[in-house]
């Protein structure tokens, strides 16, 4: 349709130049006219039948911040206290380029938090993936941009922040593009320092033993990490690549917590505890792809392989003063994680026929095997198990196939499948835990959107997902935690299937309103249990149905010639977790009832100076299977930024939640009692960049080719 107006728009123009130059020929030159020149710019935030795009390339956003904090600001997401990242409540998967990402937790956010978000092209927050994605609920898919431009270009970033301590970071990008050939280099390297305070009440029921835990954290890390991409053009219908990635941490910990015990009123003991932490994780990635494009048939195949390593050792040494016991206790932990990933995956997509439709088909073969060695040593070792090692291997293989098609020019459709089988083997060996399991799953999907008019359609999908388990988390070794209690994993733990069914209605393609429901029987959790004077954390099985539904409004608007953009989203969420509840024994509310939203404003040039301000704010609460908020919380930042062109510099001062703090505050119920946790957040202060670029700008949109976006929404 673009290509239609700008087609239009040109040829109009010719025309018009025709015939103004035979007109000249007839009188003199009275007026030079100035040319004009048209630039069409994408909405900042694109609702699409299956996805919410933030398309952030040219908006004043991305100054001062790295791609981390964009993907905090992102709509529909939001993140909680354990950098756990959710799209609508829910938790996702995350890929690069389309690619999945190796990283996950705080190793995801630290990852993120190296890739200026000056890289950024868009976030896709895919809430209807179709067969192609590998099955875990909501994706976000998050695009960088691909510079396309003949000789030398890039930039270098330097960024300084003060949250409760001050953090450094500076980044350089480095890309060279001549005739066939694409090189990019991506270098960074962060010096940050994290504080938190955390406030734990944990309640027995049994003799009414109630903990309170206060404790104060601070986390160093310095992050040194590379990628490289290398691109070479066969010829018009034939790429080929490599992507390498390198990411390193080096962390150095300490913490303090005090805490008091009573039991049915009178006291029983008290403590204090210290924990010294050091570690060094390495991440290698590499990726080797093939990409056969046939523009005048839309026919696509793509091929990668690849690998990826992550590891990690830590050192953690506690030191816990009783007041009834004169004898501190003393207890360390040595860990070195291995995680090694191989992977061939293939994608094809024509279409199919002359009937219009378009098939697209594809499998993956995945192949995992970790281990987590762990080692204790001390003096309080009793009841423990000194050592073990913790091996994980799986076999992953799917197939899929997406048919999309379009009906009387007006009732777009995808329908699709997809096959998973799963093979696992769990053990450890002085405990000799065992378990070899597999299993298989179909996993549908359904895409419809009709369009009433250019004003008016309503699009309606089904997905049907399978969240599994994260291998750390069958680990059953029992470790102590900064706050004085321990953790664990569970051997046991099942994948959790859901359905989930999205209505949507577009009005003047600016206004949307959608629906959700959501529904599963099956889930696992964090919980508490009480062994031997312990109190332990520890993943576990949740059997029981879960209904959620949510409502949610959205718009995105541009006012003063384009100069002002505002997006504005709000929902409401309501979660029926009667059944869930009875049958886990969980004395938490049956029904949840919540607001949530988020807004955008930014505005372009104030005053004609090159000066760019731009604002978010959420309002969230962080409701999570058996972990009810106890208030929400509101995230806000402010930033302005001055561009200075002649020199191709930026400067960019931005603000953080400088008017409240987010407390993240949570009750985790269990059969055994509650479980609150009150975390203040250290995401507040300002920061101050420095930009210098070099070279010619220009990109290029590096993400779907012309079949792939017309597949039903994809």
């Amino acid at each position: 349709m673009m290509r239609i107006i700008i087609s239009s728009i040109a040829l109009l123009a010719a025309s018009f130049a025709t015939a103004q130059t035979q007109k000249d020929t007839l009188k003199p030159k009275e007026k030079e006219i100035e040319a004009v020149t048209l630039v069409v710019r994408k909405p900042t935030v694109e609702s699409k039948v299956d996805r919410t795009v933030f398309n952030v390339a040219n908006s004043s956003i991305l100054a001062g911040n790295t791609t981390w904090d964009v993907l905090r600001m992102t709509p529909l997401v939001s993140i909680d206290n354990n950098d756990a990242i959710k799209a609508e409540g829910e938790s996702v998967t995350v890929y690069i380029n389309d690619r999945k990402s190796v990283f996950t937790g705080k190793e995801l956010k630290e990852y993120l938090a190296t890739i200026p978000a000056d890289n950024l092209m868009k976030i896709e927050v895919i809430t209807s993936p179709s067969s192609r994605y590998e099955s875990a609920g909501s994706v976000i898919n998050i695009v960088l941009k691909k510079r396309d431009d003949e000789g030398i270009k890039g930039s270098i970033t330097f960024n300084n922040r003060q949250n409760t301590k001050n953090s450094q970071y500076t980044n350089a990008n480095l890309n060279y593009h001549r005739k066939k050939f694409t090189q990019t280099l991506v270098g960074s390297y962060s010096d940050n320092t994290w504080v938190q305070r955390n406030s734990i009440t944990n309640t027995l029921y049994e003799n009414n033993n109630i903990t309170n835990i206060n404790s104060y954290s601070q986390q160093h890390n310095q992050s040194p990490s590379l990628s490289s991409t290398s691109e070479y053009e066969l010829n018009e219908k034939n790429n080929i690549g490599v992507i390498l990635e390198y990411y390193q941490s080096r962390s150095f910990s300490d913490s303090q917590a005090d805490a008091i015990n009573f039991a049915n009123n009178d006291f029983q003991y008290s403590y204090a505890q210290t924990q010294n932490a050091s570690g060094l994780g390495r991440t290698l990635g590499t990726n080797i792809f093939y990409k056969y494009y046939d523009k005048e048939k839309n026919r696509i195949l793509d091929v990668n392989l690849g690998s990826n390593y992550d590891g990690q050792k830590d050192d953690s040494y506690f030191l816990k003063n009783f007041s009834n016991n004169p004898l501190p206790n003393e207890i360390g932990i040595l860990t070195n994680t291995q995680a090694r990933n191989y992977y061939v995956k293939v994608d094809y997509t024509q279409p199919l026929g002359k009937s219009g439709g378009t098939i697209e088909v594809g499998g993956k073969m995945n192949f995992n095997n970790n281990s987590i060695p762990n080692s204790l040593y001390g003096n309080q070792l009793s009841g423990l198990s000194q050592n073990d090692v913790f091996h994980y291997e799986d076999n992953i293989n799917s197939l899929y196939a997406n048919y999309s098609k379009t009906f009387f020019k007006k009732l777009e459709t995808r329908i699709g499948i997809r096959y998973e089988s799963t093979n696992f083997k769990i053990r450890q060996d002085v405990a000799g835990t065992s378990r070899k399991d597999g299993y298989g799953a179909f996993l549908p999907n359904l895409l419809l959107k009709y369009s009433f008019s250019e004003k008016l359609d309503v699009s309606l999908t089904y997905n049907r997902n399978l969240w599994r388990p994260w291998y750390a988390e069958f680990n059953p070794f029992l470790l102590p935690n900064t706050d004085g209690i321990y953790t664990r994993g569970s051997i046991d733990l099942e994948p959790n299937p859901s359905d989930r069914l999205y209505l949507k209605m577009g009005l003047f393609k600016k206004y949307f309103l959608s629906a959700r429901y959501m529904f599963t029987d099956q889930d696992y959790w964090t919980t508490f249990v009480n062994e031997n004077g312990k109190t332990i954390s520890q993943e576990a099985n949740f059997f029981g149905k879960v209904k959620k539904y949510y409502l949610f409004a959205n718009t995105n608007q541009t006012f003063l010639k384009n100069k002002l953009t505002v997006n504005a989203g709000f929902g409401w969420y309501y979660i029926d977790n009667s059944d869930f509840n009875a049958k886990n024994n969980l004395k938490s509310s049956p029904y949840i009832s919540y607001w949530g939203g988020s807004t955008n404003i930014s505005y372009t040039n104030l005053l004609n100076k090159n000066i760019n301000l731009s604002a978010w704010m959420e309002i969230n609460n962080q409701n999570n299977g058996n972990s009810i908020a106890n208030n929400t919380n509101v995230f806000h930042n402010i930033s302005v930024t001055k561009i200075f062109p002649k020199t191709q510099m930026e400067v960019s001062l931005q603000l953080m939640n400088i008017f409240k703090r987010p407390n993240f505050d949570a009750t985790t119920y269990s059969a055994q009692g509650t479980f609150r946790n009150a975390s203040r957040s250290d995401w507040h202060g300002f920061s101050l960049t420095f930009v210098k670029r070099f070279g010619n700008q220009k990109v290029k949109d590096n993400t779907k080719t012309d079949v792939e976006k017309d597949g039903g929404g994809k």
